[in-house]
């Protein structure tokens, strides 16, 4: 066989590896090589990782894990979320203990299992001793898989609600608006989800640049479990702004980082889009009534940021803030005041000058409420949703889907899956004019029962950015979360080929 064959067997089988998706076939007796176009097929697994909810006895936290239906016509496969290692560890040992004592959990069985697409699966945890999960889903449960953890603390500093969509593992994640403030808590939280220990190093950024720190460099993350730091604890300086970078030297890890503050409570801070010279933050509440932007620029060099924000009726810049600079490697942040007028909206920051497009990274700390009733949410830059996006856990009341075209008009369809419990799903169609945000109630299940999801998809036009906004409020505080919707890789483009196998003469 000549060496050309053999490179491109070698190379199909590496992708197949890889995606488990690429595909070699055997042409007819010419024996001619062809290259086909790429084509999108879905994944045929997912992984993704919950933190640790670590917050109080007064927590209730409740899981939900959903794919898409219609989506694969695999193998019907898995798709579960379990215990990390180290707490399956201290739940046998609790487990031996309480022998004789009663009936104990079984540390090995899932927390959350997913049975079918369509129908979201729930799960609740009291209490502080929630652990990290670990999951994994394959088949036609893989492609868009889903799962979100929400966790209600009704007092004491960690009050709020505290939503997160389960992240994959990755190797690389940016956190600008974390803070090691005085008045604020925040964790940098590490999920490992392999069989071997990963290292991770925690690198701070302030307004004047890097905080110097050993101790954030070289962090064990245990095979299957998870880690905790208390970021404030990697510096003596204290910033109110902070962008942390989460990098790991060897293996991968899942990261979120959760902030408390003394005043307007808790919430998780997911990672920024990538760093890149335009961002879309999507999802502002109509009622915010603190917008504090905070950006950082990686590189060499400083980036020049014009600030819009995309309203019901267009674009406009926020007066005193229309430019932002941001010097390189130092974190900038300002308070955008007055900012949404009570018409919910979405940021766009794009480069000053035509040609300069610096990559920076940024997010959004939000307040609503006012004096000893304010809550806390954030929302990071994001992509768009692509082909296919989804929201888990929405409940009959509260939810709020914000959708904006930042160029060209777009149109997505919303689908409200089934009910947990029960309820018919519908759909409806969105048209977002350029330059604008629409936010909506989303539609709700028909009949339903128990908590729903939403999946968007994109139909034709521009690109669309999305949030979903849960409100649960609670005595008298408009308690909230903002989930971004970026595209779910339910698919992956893969190249066709095609090989003649047979023996060639050189």
């Amino acid at each position: 066989m000549k060496s050309t064959n053999l490179s491109l067997i070698v190379g199909a089988a590496a992708l197949a590896a890889v995606t488990g998706f690429a595909a070699l076939t055997v042409p007819g007796e010419g024996g001619a090589t062809e290259a086909k176009a790429a084509t999108r097929l879905p994944v045929e697994r997912s992984s993704l990782l919950c933190p640790e909810p670590g917050l109080s006895d007064l927590a209730d936290t409740t899981y939900t894990s959903f794919t898409p239906a219609g989506k694969s016509g695999g193998e019907a496969g898995v798709a579960e979320l379990k215990s990390s290692t180290a707490a399956k560890d201290e739940a046998k040992k609790g487990k031996e203990k309480s022998k004789g004592k009663g009936k104990a959990a079984d540390p090995d069985k899932p927390v959350l299992a997913l049975k079918a697409p369509g129908k979201p699966a729930t799960a609740e945890v009291s209490g502080s001793d929630a652990p990290a999960l670990v999951g994994t889903a394959t088949g036609r449960l893989a492609p868009g898989w889903t799962a979100q953890q929400t966790t209600t603390v009704e007092a004491g500093e960690s009050r709020g609600v505290l939503g997160v969509g389960c992240t994959a593992p990755d190797t690389d994640f940016w956190f600008p608006a974390a803070s090691t403030a005085k008045s604020r808590e925040d964790y940098v939280n590490l999920t490992n989800p392999d069989d071997t220990a990963a290292v991770a190093d925690i690198e701070l950024y302030g307004p004047d640049g890097t905080l110097k720190s050993d101790v954030g460099e070289g962090i064990t993350v245990p095979a299957g479990s998870g880690v905790r730091v208390l970021i404030s604890t990697l510096t003596s300086k204290a910033a109110e702004d902070v962008t942390v970078h989460v990098t790991t030297r060897t293996g991968r890890v899942g990261a979120v980082v959760r902030t408390a503050d003394s005043r307007t409570g808790s919430d998780w801070l997911t990672a920024s889009a990538a760093p890149a010279g335009t961002l879309v933050l999507p999802g502002i509440p109509a009622d915010a009534t603190s917008v504090r932007l905070v950006a950082f620029a990686p590189g060499e060099d400083d980036a020049d940021l014009k600030v819009k924000l995309l309203g019901k009726t267009g674009a406009i810049s926020p007066a005193g803030h229309e430019d932002l600079h941001v010097k390189s490697r130092m974190t900038a942040g300002v308070d955008l005041k007055d900012l949404t007028r009570g018409e919910a909206g979405s940021l766009q920051l794009t480069p000053a000058q035509d040609g300069r497009a610096t990559p920076v990274v940024a997010a959004l700390r939000v307040v609503r409420g006012k004096g000893d009733k304010q809550e806390v949410g954030y929302i990071p830059a994001t992509g768009p949703v692509g082909a296919q996006a989804t929201a888990a856990d929405n409940r009959a009341k509260g939810s709020v889907l914000s959708l904006t075209a930042p160029g060209a008009a777009g149109t997505v369809k919303v689908t409200a899956s089934a009910g947990s419990k029960g309820g018919t799903p519908v759909s409806k169609t969105y048209k977002v004019a350029a330059g604008t945000t629409l936010a909506v109630t989303p539609p709700v299940p028909a009949g339903l029962k128990g908590t729903y999801a939403l999946t968007v998809e994109t139909q034709s036009g521009g690109p669309v950015h999305a949030a979903r906004t849960l409100t649960l409020p609670q005595d008298g505080i408009p308690m909230f979360t903002v989930q971004t919707l970026p595209d779910d890789g339910g698919t992956v483009e893969v190249p066709s080929a095609e090989q003649d196998l047979s023996v060639l003469d050189d």
